[in-house]
């Protein structure tokens, strides 16, 4: 069944980090989709630049055109790239980042209005998990979105993939560092706003990022980033 979903599979365990990269790599930046090991969930992305490439991710999702993808990079400072004119962001690359948190900013001028859906603001994430933030160093940026099926059961790594969309190669690394959801924080405005409490809590967010408005949607269950920022 994995031949049938997956062009191909790789045991992350098995083999050298730098050979898994290298292989993602691959598959990447020739215009195919891969399903990877993120801090929260597994996730299924592409070159976001390769609009037949997001074409195909929306489709094996389901996705309505509406909700965009997010950006994942591989550090902090990579993530500045797309938002040096944003305090709020600085700071929170400074204190926050990496972490199991996605934070929304201004659409940067130089990102398509196809990437982002239509809208003015941009996700992206930096996940808090060595490994993944080593394949994104070598394969990233990549826009993505979560692999589980929207209010179904996580994949966990090792069980049934028949869950996983289709793809051309799936990394398979095991139980995600997280059995949780992420944070969603807006730094859009002139203030943090929390728009789901997940992986970090909203006393955690606070106590690293100053003052935050409450959330704006239905509260999850929290668990808090233990993870020291400094």
């Amino acid at each position: 069944m994995a031949r049938e979903r997956f062009g191909r599979v790789v045991v992350a365990e098995a083999a050298k980090a730098y050979d898994v990269a290298e292989e993602m790599a691959n598959v990447i930046f020739s215009g195919g989709t891969v399903v990877m090991p993120n801090d929260t969930s597994y996730l299924l992305g592409c070159d976001p630049y390769d609009y037949e490439a997001i074409d195909r991710v929306y489709a094996a999702m389901g996705r309505p055109d509406h909700r965009p993808l997010t950006m994942h990079v591989a550090t902090a400072q990579e993530f500045l790239e797309y938002a040096r004119d944003n305090p709020l962001a600085i700071h929170a690359a400074k204190r926050l980042l990496p972490a199991p948190v996605i934070v929304l900013i201004r659409k940067p001028a130089f990102i398509s209005d196809e990437l982002a859906a239509g809208l003015d603001t941009l996700a992206f994430r930096v996940p808090d998990d060595p490994f993944a933030r080593a394949l994104l160093e070598r394969c990233g940026p990549i826009a993505g979105t979560t692999a589980n099926p929207r209010g179904g059961p996580r994949y966990l790594g090792g069980s049934d993939r028949s869950m996983l969309p289709p793809a051309d190669l799936l990394v398979e690394h095991g139980p995600t560092r997280y059995n949780i959801e992420s944070s969603i924080v807006d730094l859009s405005g002139n203030h943090a706003r929390l728009l789901r409490e997940g992986a970090v809590s909203e006393a955690r967010l606070t106590e690293l990022l100053g003052p935050i408005e409450r959330p704006t949607i239905k509260v999850r269950a929290s668990l808090d980033f233990a993870q020291e920022k400094q």
